[in-house]
């Protein structure tokens, strides 16, 4: 009984962890979002976007309206958006983006985690060809109040290149340029969006063994625990046995 309750406990701690995380990352989206365009969801679009976002993510209201109120105070600082690139061991791409108030220190903080697990920070744009910046929504198929041909036929006005259907979620692709666009699209034939958001996508993939992965994923969890880490993007194939290495741990 000690050692399953002390798994159980170690899973719920990491589950906790990663949930205290996005709402950090969705504070800070607030925080530059307000920022930029005001207080107010209604003539706010990216306001509007990140608080469904945080809706999608269970994190409370309250939690939210308290981060509006902050972030609309002169008191409290913006955020920088920056990217940088490199590449983890075995020449796996990786792509960091983030929200930052002190850039030095960012810059700083990445490098270390790149050199801790073998890996190499690169000059920016030097990735560029590896991912295509797409933007991406999710839709719960239960709202969709129309075929999905005729959904597929709305959205081209949007933007749209691509659209899967599973069993659980729509998942929309167009071009990161048209990423509002899409969103005004969506909002217009009252389709409710469980989650947005601008995406990296590797247009080519590096397989390597599971073996080979421990140190790439070592990285990929440095990267995500740094509080001014927003999206960590990689173009790792993630194998199935990478895939039931991960579930493991």
């Amino acid at each position: 009984m000690g050692r399953a309750f002390e798994f159980r406990k170690a899973r719920k701690m990491k589950r906790w962890s990663k949930m205290a995380k996005t709402f950090t990352r969705i504070g800070k989206d607030i925080v530059m979002a307000v920022k930029d365009g005001g207080p107010d969801p209604d003539t706010n679009s990216r306001l509007r976007q990140i608080m469904q976002n945080a809706k999608a993510a269970n994190m409370p209201k309250d939690n939210v309206l308290r981060a509006i109120k902050k972030a609309s105070s002169k008191d409290t600082a913006n955020y920088e958006e920056m990217s940088l690139e490199g590449y983890a061991v075995h020449g796996v791409a990786v792509f960091v983006d983030c929200a930052s108030n002190n850039n030095n220190r960012t810059v700083a903080d990445v490098r270390s985690c790149f050199s801790k697990c073998d890996g190499a920070m690169g000059t920016n744009g030097s990735l560029e060809f590896i991912f295509d910046r797409k933007g991406v929504f999710t839709l719960n198929p239960e709202n969709i109040n129309m075929d999905v041909e005729e959904l597929e036929m709305e959205l081209i006005d949007g933007g749209l290149e691509e659209l899967e259907v599973d069993e659980e979620a729509i998942t929309i692709y167009c071009e990161y340029t048209d990423f509002n666009n899409m969103q005004m699209k969506l909002e217009e034939i009252g389709t409710e969006i469980m989650n947005s958001e601008l995406q990296r996508i590797p247009n080519n993939f590096k397989t390597i063994s599971a073996e080979q992965s421990e140190k790439v994923l070592k990285l990929l969890d440095f990267l995500e625990e740094n509080d001014d880490v927003q999206q960590v993007f990689h173009n790792m194939e993630l194998t199935e046995e990478i895939l039931i290495a991960m579930d493991s741990e």
